[in-house]
């Protein structure tokens, strides 16, 4: 294995910056970012994309007889999206969810929406370019993704191989999907649980202007989607982490809701609006209830939980961000010191001349921006200060982070939630309130979070750049054209996803199927600051259960919470991948795999699972992209059988157990490190 410090020999003159390895990128830029945009707002997590636009790059340019540095030029780009939608995702729907866009599909919301993808994508990338030279070559900082990315370009004859598993497995996330949105099979099936005789009159006694109710059965559980996105995200995320998203399901869906439905269900109509009409004698459905009380008493409770986590994991970071934060003003000297030209044409990053010119245009047009939002010439130029700062430590701190545990484990909600929660207070000094007001501070908001999302996978794959010997200056220049190119398209997978879920019968943002929990929490507390209006007290609870979870030691009191906030069919699905990853390592273990061959079998199990997510990803948006247009797929069996959806979700099982094994190899071959994403 080559030192992650060392750079690899390159023959002079080899192709680089080339039409269909910047093409190749931008092409996969926006397949992994629209892949990862969906992930996003049905699961509440994002995968990295290094690894997998790395196999991809390396397979289809071999295939064209591409050099090294191409592939690294298309990785580079590829996977530029993915940071961008995580950025889009955790930030955009929160205008919708907060009522500020009561239609998302319009032309004013994509033209902001676009300026702040693209503005803030910029904002990072130029961040990164003054850091690039010092923190790449800190010898302290480990890159552990870049590391293993730049073993997949170095181990060349592994591609082939790599792409195959990743492909076979889009396919079969692809099928899987079709399948399920056919009606061959079932993919979820609700556990009904009845009432009590004395339950449905005390229910019934205290229903206002309803002279004859009878309470349905109720869909309080249900069994595991069958879907392979959320099992992929089991898998990666391991049995553990899995185990604590599920965790939150069961504490929302068989503790909180059940028993605040029965206490305080007969009061939702004063409470949280379920109206029912006088006279009215139709069943009242236990399920309504039970939703009611899940969006309008637990998720609050969760958006406390998350408030709570998002703090502690910076907390559990405070030396790494203190010492991030340190760091940036004295490498920030530093690389303005060596005026961003070195000797080595390899090492050399865009002029610092352009380089803050650029970074003076982005103040300028974020203010008028933010004046378009907020309508104070005073709102604007304060947010625009705020999001300069926060943006360039925040960019410092991600790099730094990223260059420590990866940009996997990258805490950007939490960042972001600390400047809205910044930004939020300032609003209410200076006195922009209202609809202005939390418009300024979710915009603040999501530039940051664009710009330390960039920034982290940005200065990732520039380390990849330093081991392969790849030139900055172009890796910078592909990364601005991914940024483009990612702004310009983010916003229409955002908009296929939220209208089709609505022509579909759902609600879009914010509910059952796209839960969105990170804007949910930017959307509710951005309202509740500037408006005053916050359900503190159910909030407060969600603190107060957060803490009880850190007291007893919860490894990601996060995690808990955001099971809270999802539907109980995706947190099971998410655990059941888990499992699948903890029933294969187990076997592997049996069968007496030595380090290698475990390393290979753990990458190859990590390309099906991103596969599998990926496959579901595209599909879905497809799907979706059809229900847009009214286009609604036909159903193949009027009632299908949930038994079949076992079975589908037991094959998919079985291959992401076994399937992997095919790739232990020779025990005495060297192996890559274990892909993380």
């Amino acid at each position: 294995m080559s030192d992650m410090n060392t750079k690899v020999p390159v023959p002079p003159g080899m192709r680089e910056f080339t039409f269909r390895a910047v093409l190749l990128g931008l092409v996969m830029t926006g397949v992994l970012g629209a892949a990862n945009a969906y992930l996003g707002l049905k699961a509440g997590m994002t995968i990295a994309a290094t690894y997998p636009a790395a196999v991809i790059g390396m397979a289809v340019l071999r295939l064209l007889r591409g050099s090294l540095l191409e592939e690294n030029m298309a990785r580079t780009i590829g996977s530029i999206g993915e940071s961008v939608a995580a950025g889009a995702i955790f930030t955009l729907p929160a205008f919708y969810i907060a009522g500020l866009w009561p239609e998302f599909n319009t032309t004013s919301n994509y033209l902001l929406s676009t300026a702040i993808m693209f503005l803030g994508g910029v904002l990072g990338i130029m961040f990164v370019t003054i850091l690039r030279r010092v923190m790449v070559e800190d010898t302290t900082l480990p890159f552990p993704e870049s590391r293993a990315a730049a073993e997949i370009h170095m181990a060349g004859q592994k591609g082939g191989q790599g792409a195959r598993t990743l492909f076979a497995a889009m396919g079969v996330g692809a099928l899987v999907q079709l399948l399920g949105k056919f009606s061959v099979f079932a993919t979820a099936a609700a556990w009904p649980i009845s009432m009590g005789k004395t339950s449905i009159q005390f229910l019934t006694s205290k229903l206002k202007h309803v002279t004859d109710v009878k309470v349905s059965g109720a869909t309080l559980l249900s069994t595991p989607e069958v879907a392979p996105a959320y099992l992929g995200v089991g898998y990666i995320i391991g049995p553990r982490l899995a185990a604590l998203n599920f965790a939150g399901g069961v504490l929302a869906w068989g503790l909180f809701v059940p028993l605040l439905t029965y206490f305080v269900g007969p009061g939702l109509e004063s409470m949280v609006g379920v109206k029912i009409p006088e006279g009215e004698t139709d069943p009242v459905s236990w399920e309504l209830l039970a939703v009611c009380v899940w969006k309008s008493i637990v998720r609050p409770i969760a958006v406390g939980g998350m408030l709570v986590g998002a703090g502690y994991t910076l907390y559990k970071m405070r030396k790494s961000l203190v010492a991030g934060v340190s760091r940036a003003v004295g490498d920030l000297k530093k690389a303005t010191g060596s005026g961003g030209a070195a000797g080595d044409p390899t090492d050399r990053d865009l002029p610092y001349k352009w380089v803050f010119l650029a970074l003076a245009a982005v103040v300028g047009l974020m203010t008028a921006l933010y004046w378009v939002f907020c309508g104070s010439i005073g709102g604007a130029v304060l947010s625009a200060v705020v999001m300069a700062f926060a943006g360039f430590f925040f960019a410092a701190v991600s790099g730094f982070l990223v260059g420590t545990i990866g940009s996997s484990n990258n805490p950007i909600s939490g960042l972001t939630l600390s400047t809205l929660i910044i930004a939020a207070l300032l609003m209410l000094v200076v006195g922009v309130t209202g609809n202005s007001g939390i418009a300024a501070v979710l915009g603040v908001a999501a530039v940051v979070c664009v710009s330390s999302a960039v920034a982290g996978e940005m200065l990732q794959d520039l380390k990849v750049g330093h081991i392969l010997k790849g030139t900055p200056w172009k890796m910078e220049l592909g990364d601005i054209l991914g940024v483009f190119f990612a702004a310009a398209i983010m916003f229409w997978p955002l908009v296929a996803l939220h209208q089709g879920d609505i022509n579909l019968g759902g609600e879009g943002f914010g509910g059952k199927a796209l839960p969105a929990p990170q804007a949910g929490l930017m959307a509710m507390l951005s309202r509740g600051i500037i408006e005053q209006t916050m359900a503190w007290p159910l909030v407060i609870v969600g603190i107060l259960m957060g803490l009880a979870m850190i007291m007893v030691q919860v490894p990601s009191p996060m995690l808990v919470a955001v099971g809270m906030y999802l539907p109980f069919e995706t947190t099971s699905a998410i655990f059941v991948g888990g499992v699948i990853r903890w029933i294969g390592d187990k076997i592997a273990a049996r069968r007496g795999y030595n380090q290698n061959q475990m390393g290979r079998i753990g990458n190859a199990g990590v390309l099906i699972a991103a596969g599998l997510i990926a496959g579901e990803a595209l599909t879905g948006l497809f799907i979706n992209g059809l229900a847009f247009f009214n286009i609604k797929l036909p159903a193949i069996f009027e009632t299908p059988s949930i038994v079949l959806g076992g079975i589908v979700l037991l094959i998919v099982a079985l291959i992401m157990i076994f399937v992997p094994y095919r790739s232990a190899g020779d025990p005495n071959e060297a192996a890559p490190p274990p892909a993380a994403f």
